[in-house]
């Protein structure tokens, strides 16, 4: 809480959920299409300066909103998607420490997914700001996120959070085993109670 204001502080997110869809859209899409997405999210400072702290969840919002309906739903997968992928792949070089990943890709899956499980669910915050995430351990392995920030007030035909899915997919593939695969089934925005993401690995 803002003492001065007495008002609760907004909850923040990882600087790459913008960081990397700025450089998923220059590279699949262009730098006018990418300019046209952080001036409709009202970002465009930081395609200039990127942030180099954890952002305000709203503005991480904005820009994945303004991206779907800026260039369609189908191309806005594809750009969150590799946006995650990327997310996924910075985590992996800078917050894991090499011995944890050596150790992880030694381990049998059996034993390596439920470390890489506990750590997701230690950092959640990271990804899901004022999000609640909830892992329920089977087969297929749920993993649940309640009151989604990222997708707050949107509103589409099936799921969209692909940034999340890519992300979590892309570690579970480079750590556990890599036929790993984690797909929303359900999704707040397509108007599910919360997000649910089925994760299948060996």
């Amino acid at each position: 809480m803002d003492a001065a204001t007495g008002q609760h502080e907004e909850a923040r997110i990882g600087p790459n959920a913008i960081l990397q869809v700025a450089a998923a859209l220059s590279a699949l899409e262009d730098e006018d299409t990418a300019r046209r997405c952080f001036d409709a999210a009202g970002l465009s400072d930081w395609l200039e300066h990127p942030p180099e702290a954890m952002v305000p969840e709203s503005t991480v919002a904005a820009l994945h909103q303004c991206v779907r309906r800026e260039i369609g739903a189908d191309r806005g997968a594809r750009v969150m998607r590799e946006a995650g992928e990327r997310t996924g792949e910075y985590v992996l070089n800078n917050r894991i420490p090499a011995p944890i990943r050596a150790l992880l890709r030694f381990l049998p899956p059996v034993l390596a997914g439920p470390m890489l499980l506990k750590a997701i669910s230690q950092h959640a915050w990271t990804f899901v700001g004022s999000g609640q995430l909830t892992i329920r351990k089977g087969r297929p392995c749920l993993l649940e996120l309640a009151h989604n920030p990222v997708i707050v007030g949107e509103r589409a035909e099936g799921p969209v959070c692909h940034w999340h899915a890519a992300a979590f997919e892309h570690l579970f593939r480079s750590l556990v085993h890599g036929d790993s695969t984690i797909r929303e089934t359900r999704c707040a925005a397509a108007g599910d109670e919360r997000c649910v993401f089925e994760l299948r690995y060996r």
